[in-house]
């Protein structure tokens, strides 16, 4: 099932891999990097780390880059699709930029954070929007991503505790105890149920 609308996820899809073709480097977290890990659920916008202020002055000349002071970010708007760039020493994730920078890898050529990083980018995203669609997207990112992505839940254990985000645990165990869009992980409710129990027991061990 598509979250959002085909035409915009195909119309983002497109504006993504033409950025990749660019002259500039770029790190993919958000909702497409949940996607290109496990192929479920593609997104409407784009969200990239550029870490490198060589790049960022590429995409002031190349674009009608602007600066979002209150959300500590900088945005382009491409028609209808919202392309979020974060950068250091300016934009504000669950993680700093140096130890996400450092949890990259390569999918279709494309710079894709890692499943552990963005299992805690997503948290923390989550934590700010809840209440919203967006905030129930991230949740059933943050489900596929721990079904269907191969995160190593030992490093995931980690970062957390080392970066003073420890309830970030009680969160993610609140999150899968209390998860209803079992349909959008095209399992049903017997299947969900199985995998739930499953999953909550690795988390705890």
């Amino acid at each position: 099932m598509e979250f959002w609308n085909s035409l915009l996820t195909e119309k983002s899809w497109t504006i993504l891999t033409q950025l990749q073709q660019k002259q500039f480097k770029f790190i993919v977290i958000g909702g497409w990097a949940a996607y290109l890990w496990t192929r479920s659920h593609k997104s409407k916008d784009i969200d990239i780390i550029v870490a490198d202020f060589k790049d960022l002055e590429y995409l002031k000349k190349e674009y009608d880059l602007r600066k979002n002071d209150n959300l500590k970010k900088y945005e382009i708007k491409l028609e209808e699709i919202d392309v979020d760039i974060y950068v250091p020493y300016y934009s504000q994730l669950a993680l700093p930029m140096t130890e996400i920078i450092k949890h990259t890898s390569r999918i279709e050529n494309i710079t894709v954070v890692s499943p552990e990083v963005l299992l805690i980018l997503k948290q923390g995203a989550e934590l700010d929007r809840k209440e919203s669609v967006k905030g129930r997207k991230d949740r059933i990112d943050i489900m596929t991503l721990l079904l269907a992505s191969g995160v190593n839940f030992m490093e995931y254990k980690h970062l957390p505790k080392e970066h003073a985000l420890e309830h970030f645990w009680p969160r993610l165990l609140t999150i899968i105890t209390e998860f209803k869009d079992f349909n959008y992980l095209d399992l049903n409710p017997c299947e969900f149920k199985l995998r739930k129990r499953e999953l909550l027991k690795k988390l705890k061990q």
